[in-house]
């Protein structure tokens, strides 16, 4: 590649053809949104997250930034923030790797494969550790509750500020209805 400027635009263009839903921030090719769907042999199977991608300067040769936007239970997954404790992301990325690659491997092994031992959500790993079967239950009632193809919907520009991955848009309770805020 002559460039990392280049190596950007190839592979963000590689997953725009892909069967991807990419969404652009501000016109630029640094921050962006994908349509992530669950992993079909998972309890995430049917749920669809938006992810967001911030590619430092350096990309290819620092990794993405990678942090899911609506919630998701997950030992590995901040639930407050979304950010993602990820190896292959952040400690063993390759230039040899692509934003393809991100969503068509790691994030998919990183819920098939939960890593309790290292964990950002203490709860989730608790749980997992203790009792799958109910583990695995909330993974699905998250995946109703917070992951309906609805809950990816376009993106307004107020929404789309660094405060996005504050905890300021859920509702704990279990009466709350997920649906657009009225302005």
């Amino acid at each position: 590649m002559s460039s990392p400027t280049k190596r950007r635009e190839m592979d963000l263009m590689k997953l725009m053809m892909s069967d991807y839903k990419v969404e652009m921030i501000n016109d630029g090719m640094h921050q962006f949104y994908v349509h992530f769907h669950g992993p079909s042999d998972s309890p995430y199977h049917g749920g669809v997250w938006k992810v967001r991608v911030e590619l430092p300067d350096a990309y290819p040769y620092k990794s993405p930034s990678i942090g899911f936007i609506n919630k998701m239970y997950h030992p590995n997954v901040d639930e407050t923030s979304g950010s993602v404790c990820l190896d292959v992301i952040n400690q063993t990325w390759s230039p040899m790797f692509d934003l393809v690659n991100v969503f068509e491997v790691f994030l998919p092994q990183l819920l098939l494969y939960p890593n309790p031992s290292d964990p950002l959500n203490g709860e989730a790993a608790a749980l997992m550790m203790r009792d799958k079967a109910a583990y695995e239950q909330k993974v699905k009632e998250y995946c109703e509750r917070y992951a309906k193809a609805e809950d990816v919907g376009p993106v307004s520009e107020e929404e789309s500020s660094d405060e996005e991955l504050s905890e300021a848009g859920y509702d704990s309770s279990d009466d709350a209805i997920v649906g657009p805020v009225d302005p």
